[in-house]
């Protein structure tokens, strides 16, 4: 049976939306499982847009699902037209807007996390994004690589994850993590220091 996996998007760019080469190394492998994918992103501004040759901030505004229409080559869909019955699990690829343990999750996204956990149907997320499992999971299982400090582990989020209440798993970065009772996949991607070739190893 072809199973349906809603990828939810944020934008398009590491620093104020989705990281194009996870994106993209997620959607390869769920194509060539045969899966049957649909892209989804808010339909809304950015809480800001930076400037990626410089790493800065910039008035500009942008729309989320908008900016993601450059990945999803213009078919994604508003995030509020996502029916979690009509869907066999959601992956959500990192999300630069995530920036801290404080950050304030979008509501509607927040109930569709709850919401899949709840119809105990799995969901997987990278590099960052897993701190958004962290805040609407409580006591979730997780990895975002290595706790030890070197300079090769570029974040250092493991101890926030502790913090939070989560259990951290050190996993190298072509591992995953499964936390069975909660079907919660998460791997580190680019919170190893990396180029795209060993990201690309993932799924």
């Amino acid at each position: 049976m072809v199973k349906r996996v809603a990828v939810v998007l944020s934008g398009c760019g590491v620093y104020d939306g989705t990281e194009i080469h996870e994106a993209s190394a997620v959607l390869v492998h769920l194509s060539r499982a045969g899966a049957k994918v649909r892209m989804f992103a808010p339909d809304a501004d950015q809480m800001h847009v930076v400037n990626h040759c410089e790493g800065k901030p910039t008035e500009e505004k942008r729309n989320v699902l908008q900016e993601s229409a450059r990945i999803a080559r213009g078919d994604v869909s508003d995030l509020e037209q996502l029916d979690v019955s009509a869907f066999d699990a959601a992956i959500i690829p990192v999300t630069g807007a995530v920036k801290n343990k404080d950050c304030t999750i979008l509501p509607h996204l927040e109930k569709l996390i709850r919401d899949f956990h709840k119809a105990g149907k799995p969901l997987g997320m990278c590099c960052i994004s897993p701190i958004l499992a962290a805040k609407v999971l409580p006591g979730c299982e997780l990895t975002m690589g290595q706790d030890k400090e070197c300079e090769k582990w570029v974040k250092k989020t493991a101890g926030v994850v502790k913090e939070m209440g989560c259990k951290h798993v050190n996993k190298d970065v072509q591992e995953a993590h499964v936390d069975i009772k909660n079907k919660l996949v998460t791997t580190c991607a680019f919170m190893f220091g990396v180029m795209v070739k060993e990201t690309l190893k993932l799924a």
